[in-house]
């Protein structure tokens, strides 16, 4: 197909997207919901100040429109003055691009802030066009890096088979490590523990010998969530790092 058929923009808030438009390339009938791509996970990180040009992620999605000024592709792009919150630890790559001579920060960045997390990152709806609309937008986001001289475009946490795609177009693979827990058909905990050393069984025991006294759980789904209920979660989130690394 023609390129002239579509026509590609730059928005700099998702708020100047409409929702629905958005949400039927980034979760289309026939393919798996992904609730972080929706515009409402998306739009808030950005309308509560989290993924802004204040905080080092600067928005700079890409859409694709047809001729009928449909949407019909989107990718959520942000220009990074640093690489907190990606999960992906490239500062040895910042620190060996700068020695060279260059500037690694910006960079431009393909990903779900905060969230590392598997998914679509080139968002179409599947159809005879859907191959043509992604490569369009990889080609509009690699124009966006260059004119704006940006270090590098990065798209991270990508589905095995765009891996491939973007391989065969051309970017870089890079394999990194997450460690995930399965199952491994243990029927109980203490058939789980029964795989551990005696030491950390007993460090387990006793963990959770704490944990038991007095407390009771509650799963808090909807609505049932309150203001307080997500105040008092802040403060326990900024209280574990204040511990980890000082306030």
């Amino acid at each position: 197909m023609d390129d002239t058929a579509f026509q590609v923009e730059l928005v700099t808030a998702l708020a100047e997207v409409d929702a629905d438009e958005w949400n039927a390339v980034a979760n289309p009938p026939g393919l798996r919901r992904d609730p972080f791509l929706s515009w409402e996970f998306l739009e808030a990180l950005e309308s509560s100040g989290a993924a802004t040009r204040d905080t080092g992620w600067m928005p700079y999605h890409v859409l694709v429109r047809d001729a009928a000024g449909r949407l019909r592709g989107a990718m959520p792009l942000y220009a990074k003055t640093h690489s907190r919150g990606e999960f992906v630890f490239d500062h040895s790559w910042a620190d060996a691009f700068e020695r060279a001579g260059g500037a690694y920060y910006p960079k431009l960045l393909s990903a779900v802030p905060f969230t590392p997390v598997t998914g679509r990152r080139r968002l179409a709806a599947p159809g005879p066009d859907s191959a043509h609309i992604e490569a369009t937008l990889l080609n509009a986001a690699l124009q966006l890096a260059r004119r704006n001289r940006l270090s590098s475009l990065h798209i991270n946490f990508v589905e095995p088979e765009e891996s491939e795609a973007l391989t065969r177009a051309g970017l870089l693979a890079r394999t990194d490590q997450q460690f995930h827990w399965l199952n491994n058909g243990y029927e109980s905990f203490d058939a789980f523990l029964a795989d551990l050393s005696s030491a950390k069984r007993k460090n387990l025991r006793k963990e959770r010998a704490k944990a038991q006294e007095g407390l009771e759980f509650l799963h808090l789904t909807g609505d049932a969530i309150t203001e307080a209920h997500l105040d008092r979660f802040f403060e326990f989130y900024m209280d574990t790092g204040s511990r980890k690394w000082g306030s």
